[in-house]
Order: C-alpha cells, then structure tokens, then sequence
C-alpha cells in the first residue's frame, strides 16, 4: 500500500522441505526437553504438533500455484456509449468530488470557530503510529524489564565476596574440684573471615575461605603458648547434590525460564506493533470512508434542496401541501444523515489522531484530519500454501505457543528431578596454622604439617512423596495443555489467514459490482435530468422521482466507497493474519534495546 502496489512478496516453496522450516524449531525444542522418564509421552507430543501444522496444509500442498483474485466485468458499460461514461463519472462517484482538503463542509466547532482542516497522508499516519504511539512505547519496554530477569538470574552463579569480623570478650567461671583455687576462663578473641563463593551449573556450591583468630588468653592460674596466638583456618569445601536438584536441568531451569519470558515479551511487543499497524491502517480507510461520507450527503442535499424550491414554486399549479411537505420532510432527513456523518468524520479523525499521538495533532485539538491518499483498485497475488507457512513462520503467536512449550518442558524436567531422593556430599579440606604473629601462622598453614579432611553423605526421603509426585503430575498435565494450546494456536492462524484470504477476494469483487451499481444510478438520473431539460416538464410526480433518484444514486456512491475501503482493509487483515504486516510497511522490526527504554 505504501509504495502504491498491491503485489505480495512471494517465496518459492520444495514440497516437505519448506514445511520443515515452519515446525522444525519445535521438534527441536521439544527433543531438547526430552526426559528418560516419560519419553513415550514427549513421543507423543512431538508427534501432535508436527501433525497440527501437517493437517493445516495438506490441502494447500496440493494447490501450491500463484493465483491472481478475479471478478466478472460489469455489464452496465456495455450497454452505455463511451460519450456517457465520462459524464457519468463526473456526475457522481470517488473522483466526482473537489480534491481540495479544505472542501470539506463542517459545521463550527467546539469553540465556535470555523473547522480548522488538516490532510495526512498514509504514510504520515502509519509512521507516527509506529514511532510515538503509547502503547508502544509501553511494550517497548517490557524486553528490556524481562533482560534485567535473565541477568539477575544469570547472576545467582557469579562469584560471591564475604567478609565477616567478630570481636568477642570472655569472663566466666568454669567447674573446679576445689573452691580454694576458682577456675576462670577468661580472653579476647577477634575473628575474621574472608572468602569467595560460587553456585555451579551442577547444582553444587563451592567455597573458599580463610579464618584469621586472634586469641589473647589470661585465665587465671592457666598458661597457654603462644598467649596472645593468631590462628589460621584456609578451608575449600564442596556441597554437590548427587540426586535431587543434580545437573544442569535444574540449575539452569531459571535461567531458561527467564530468556523464554524475554523472548515472549518481544513476541508480544511484535504481535502489538503489527496490531496496531494495522488498526492505523484501517483507522485512515475510515477516515477516506467517513470524509467521502460527508461529501456525498452534502452534494445530495444542495440537489434535494433544489427540488425542494422548485416543487415550493408549484404551490399555486398543481404541488398540494402535501407533496410540498413530503419534499420538506425528505430534505430535513438529508441534513441529518449529514449531521450524523459529519460527527462520525469528526470520530474517525480521534481515533486516528490518538493512534498516532503526533504531538502537533493532540486528540483534544479540534484540527479535523482529511486523507490525501485514495484507495487503489488493483489486483492480489496470492498463493494459499505460500500465505499458510508464512504465517506459521511468522505470526508471534505460533512462536509464543512454542515457547510455551518449551517452558512446560523446562518445569516437567525439574519436577521430575525433585521427586528423587536428596542424597547430597560434602567434601572439606582445611589447612590449619598457629603462632604468635600472623606471618608464621600463614607459614605453619602452608606448610601442610597440620591438615583436616572431611567426607559427608547426607540423605532425605519423605515417606510417600507425595508433594513431589503431585508436583511432577501438575506439570505433566500443563505440558499435555501447553500441547493443546499449540495445535488450537495453529488452527487458529490457518482459520484467520483463509478467513482473510476470502475477504480479499470477495472485497475485490464487491468493488465491480457497487461500481456498476453506481453507474446503473446514475444513468437513472441523468436520463431524467435530460428528459427534464428537453421536456421542460416539472410536475410534482417527475420531481417526487427526482427526489427519489438522488437518494438512490446517493446510497451507491456510498457503497463503491465502502466497497473501496473494505478492500483496502481487508488486504490489511490478510498482511496481519500472515504475520508480514510490518515488512509490507517496510518497518524494521528491532528489539528494544535496555538502554535505549529508559531514555
């Protein structure tokens, strides 16, 4: 639309080699998310969701060629001669009208001043949707807030810094076997511990510490060496589950969850922009509707007018008061047909200004907006199976229903690994060191004369399991729905690309049709304009059918332009349904960037 075509860009398919591109991404999803525990079920899932996208298609493989949308010619030009058709044209019909934006006839405005006009152009509009809508701007936002979770997770396997210091004072007495000589345990002690840590990918925790303990020691009738003494502990430990929360599975279940969220969040972004793409799209089809609307009305009242005046004039031959009345009643009805139209004009003109938020045509401005851009009555292109695999390549909503997927199989994988015993090890080394100064602490540490060895196995069950259990069937089952909402997802999309497919060329032949109709009109009344010309004829009945004509003829000029505009947005509808509604705006589709959301 915006480069003045109607063509679709076209992608040559090879037979199961095309269609292996649509489901492909999800088998290997799905085989990545394989578990030992219930393989004959992924089987199975694995299996539904390729049929899901098979089944859809099958018909169309059988029909793959490029098709063109025809329609039957109208008859009414045969029967016209070519000297009528031009004056036919420009009596009545889309290109009849003044091109002058400012033509258009409103009444005052809010304010009282007259309506202040301004026309836009297609391109403008779509534009300024994409660039400043606030809606937008919001979903904009959301990748970058689901970027900051896959870090944060991400982080919990960075290094950790630690550091603790601890000052304690010791003046307590102790048992003794005689009351002459009271026994006292009495020092100072200062503590501090430095070391790293880190969480592994395999679910275990590493720590590397260093203990520095300064003891001054003065209990009474006690002597110790060395008195004050610094103490050194350098201790590496391992924590490893061997069964419950073991292996990467589960360790880095979060952080897959999370880039999935991520993934969906830009999905869902895409899946807004090209909404309202296309809502921006078909908002300035209304608005060429609704302005053509407002003219139409306001020609065919000045004609009512007219007629009105004449039959007024004939008061004192032949016209009752009566007729003169029925005239009256039928102009009176044409004003507000126009009041009405003018308001929708003035609704249209809203809803397309708050789509583009430009900050020179706020929605609370009373700036009337008018199209300069008319639709093109021009042939599609199309191919049902090339229109099918695009949208299932495409459509973010297939994609959300993958990841989807993927995320059930991410938490089925984990539950399952929960229900297995905690059969967790500990393994610590410590190298120990004592002195009078902290140097030959260090000396006596390293010299590796004084070392701690320590192995541990640790081990739970709960008896029954049944959280676990109950756990592992939820997430079975959502992974049977997440399934389910695949296969619906598909059908879906197929429904609203076929769906489409038949507006486009049923759109295409309704135009030929209210066209002729038209034409049909206004033969009708420009016969009778000339039979009343020639004739000079002007009885009540020939002007009561002139009345009657206008309203006719009115009434197919508005169905051509709805006819027009109907097609126009149903070619919209067809580019959203396959998912392609940015390329054919030529939008570059591009992730929000963190940095670039908080500006």
């Amino acid at each position: 639309m915006m480069n003045g075509t109607m063509r679709m860009a076209m992608r040559q398919l090879h037979g199961l080699g095309g269609m292996a591109t649509v489901f492909g991404g999800c088998v290997v999803l799905l085989a990545g998310c394989t578990s030992p525990v219930s393989q004959d079920a992924e089987r199975s899932l694995r299996d539904s969701v390729v049929e899901a996208t098979k089944r859809e298609i099958a018909e169309a493989e059988g029909n793959p060629e490029v098709r063109t949308f025809t329609r039957q010619p109208g008859t009414v030009r045969d029967t016209l001669s070519d000297r009528v058709l031009p004056e036919l044209d420009r009596m009545a019909g889309p290109g009849s009208y003044s091109d002058d934006p400012s033509a258009v006839p409103m009444p005052e405005t809010l304010y009282g001043f007259e309506q202040d006009v301004v026309a836009i152009g297609l391109q403008r509009a779509m534009r300024s949707t994409v660039e400043r809508n606030l809606e937008l701007q919001f979903g904009r936002i959301a990748p970058a807030i689901r970027q900051s979770q896959v870090i944060a997770a991400e982080a919990t396997f960075d290094w950790v810094f630690f550091q603790n210091l601890e000052y304690s004072n010791t003046d307590a007495r102790q048992f003794a076997q005689t009351t002459f000589f009271p026994s006292f345990d009495a020092r100072h002690t200062i503590a501090s511990t430095t070391g790293i840590r880190r969480t592994l990918s395999t679910g275990g925790q590493f720590t590397l510490q260093n203990q520095l303990t300064y003891v001054d020691n003065y209990t009474l009738g006690s002597t110790f060496f060395p008195n004050p003494g610094e103490q050194v502990v350098i201790t590496a430990q391992l924590d490893q589950p061997l069964l419950r929360n073991f292996g990467s599975d589960v360790a880095l279940a979060q952080i897959r969850l999370n880039r999935n969220a991520e993934r969906s969040s830009v999905q869902d972004y895409k899946s807004t922009l090209i909404r309202l793409v296309t809502e921006s799209e078909s908002a300035y089809w209304n608005l060429y509707q609704s302005h053509r609307d407002v003219l139409i009305l306001e020609s065919l009242l000045r004609k009512g007018e007219t007629v009105r005046d004449q039959l007024k004039e004939r008061a004192i031959i032949d016209a009752t008061p009566a007729q003169i009345a029925d005239a009256v009643s039928r102009v009176e009805n044409r004003k507000r047909q126009l009041l009405i139209a003018q308001n929708n004009l003035r609704r249209a003109s809203d809803q397309l200004k708050q789509l583009m938020n430009d900050p020179d045509l706020a929605v609370g401005s009373e700036v009337l907006l008018v199209p300069l851009d008319t639709p093109i009555d021009q042939a599609v292109q199309y191919s049902k199976l090339e229109a099918l695999m695009t949208a299932m390549d495409h459509r973010p909503e297939v994609l959300l229903a993958v990841l989807s997927l993927d995320d059930t199989g991410i938490r089925q994988t984990v539950a399952a690994n929960q229900r297995l015993p905690q059969l967790d090890a500990r393994l610590q080394l410590r190298l120990n060191g004592l002195d009078g100064d902290v140097g030959g602490a260090y000396d006596e540490a390293f010299s590796g004369e004084f070392i701690d060895y320590l192995a541990g196995i640790f081990f739970e069950q709960p008896i029954g399991n049944r959280a676990a259990e109950a756990q592992f069937r939820q997430r079975r089952l959502e992974r049977m729905q997440a399934g389910i909402s695949y296969r619906n997802t598909v059908q879906n999309v197929a429904l609203e690309v076929k769906t489409a497919l038949d507006s486009v060329g049923l759109n295409f032949r309704l135009i030929e049709q209210a066209r002729d109709a038209r034409l049909a009109a206004s033969e009708v009344l420009r016969a009778l304009l000339v039979e009343k010309e020639t004739i000079r004829s002007l009885t009540v009945e020939r002007l009561d059918l002139e009345l009657s004509r206008q309203e006719t003829l009115a009434q197919r000029e508005r169905d051509e332009v709805a006819a027009l505009a109907d097609y126009q947005r149903s070619i919209a509808t067809l580019h959203a349904a396959m998912g392609t509604a940015l390329e054919r705006n030529q939008i570059d589709f591009v992730v929000p960037d963190p940095v670039d959301a908080e500006r």
